[in-house]
């Protein structure tokens, strides 16, 4: 008589300990919480300086003149650091994610250039069409990236890869656009070569309110993606396995990845490395598997606001922005190569 056999118990699910499970929402608040105050802080900052208190009270009207510095001058750039830091941050997640690289960064891979050379496009060679910015920024991003994917594509397309082929593609775009300057009217060239360092200077509510309208709608779609992209993660084989589509996926990861880039870089111009280092940081500082998206739109917002206090409020000279996220972030990527070369040897 045979002896019956018993199945084995189904592997229960792996619990992160008790201690990561606190940091998964003890980190996220603090990081609110230190955001809110750099808010009110950048808020009270300038030619005409307010305490947090008179701040607070300017967004009840009762003082007209603080109201107007608030809401109307200070306000709109705080929010675009904010919400622009915040989809930086989902996109450098997204696509670190989806190529398993800690490189995978859209301004390492090209499609920040692809943004900004759709935006020279308009503003030099075609500005008789009168096509808003954001329009350009996004069909550069696009199209650069559907070249990058098909340049990379060999029966599927591998992080690396599609990385090395980013990087090829980021050195032909950057000639295209010192070409198009070169060519362009003098004060379209200095207009736009201000706007590629990237810059929060001229924001204002007109820019802002309809980046803020489409970035809440790119940001409700990234829980689409959520799923198919924690399945990439586990590899092809087990994705593939769980009936995943994979090339669709990973398209759709990669275009909304583009709009969390383009969007930004119409309003702002390119503002490096904001992508690059705000998900190694709230990977940092959450720890667990996976890359947390909230948390990295937390730490991009966070990131470019202290940025952009620091360039306007902390140097002799105001800057741009931009030139203050190279340096930080340029510093961070060295760190970062220089700390993957050690764990080699």
């Amino acid at each position: 008589m045979s002896t019956p056999t018993t199945s084995p118990a189904p592997a229960l699910p792996h619990l992160p300990p008790r201690a990561n499970r606190r940091r998964r929402v003890v980190v996220p608040v603090a990081t609110g919480v230190a955001l809110l105050a750099l808010a009110v802080l950048a808020l009270g900052l300038g030619d005409y300086p307010l305490t947090p208190v008179e701040v607070v009270s300017a967004f009840s009207g009762q003082d007209g003149f603080a109201s107007t510095v608030v809401l109307e001058w200070r306000l709109p750039r705080v929010l675009a650091a904010l919400a622009f830091g915040a989809a930086l941050g989902v996109s450098g997640a997204l696509f670190q994610s989806l190529t398993q690289n800690p490189l995978g960064s859209p301004d390492i891979i090209g499609f920040s250039s692809g943004s900004f050379t759709g935006v020279l496009i308009g503003m030099t060679l075609l500005p008789a069409l009168a096509v808003p910015q954001t329009v350009w920024a996004l069909a550069g991003g696009l199209l650069t990236a559907l070249v990058v994917y098909a340049l990379a594509y060999r029966r599927g397309v591998q992080g690396l890869r599609l990385i090395v082929t980013g990087i090829a593609v980021t050195a032909m775009l950057q000639a295209l656009n010192v070409w198009m300057l070169l060519r362009a009217q003098e004060e379209v060239a200095m207009s736009a070569s201000a706007w590629a360092a990237g810059s929060l200077n001229l924001v204002d509510w007109d820019q802002l309110l309809p980046s803020l309208i489409l970035l809440v709608v790119a940001g409700a779609a990234v829980r689409l993606v959520v799923s198919p992209l924690r399945q990439l993660e586990l590899g092809d084989d087990a994705a593939a396995g769980h009936g995943l589509r994979l090339e669709p996926a990973r398209l759709g990861v990669l275009v909304l990845g583009v709009a969390l880039t383009a969007l930004p870089t119409a309003v702002a111009g390119p503002i490096a490395f904001v992508s690059l280092a705000s998900p190694h940081l709230a990977k940092r500082l959450v720890g667990g598997a996976g890359l947390p998206l909230v948390q990295s739109a937390l730490m991009g917002a966070l990131v470019l606001l202290s940025a952009d206090l620091i360039a306007q409020h902390a140097l002799p000279t105001a800057l741009p922005v931009g030139i203050v996220t190279v340096v930080l972030g340029g510093s961070y990527l060295v760190v970062l190569l220089l700390r993957g070369a050690g764990q080699r040897r």
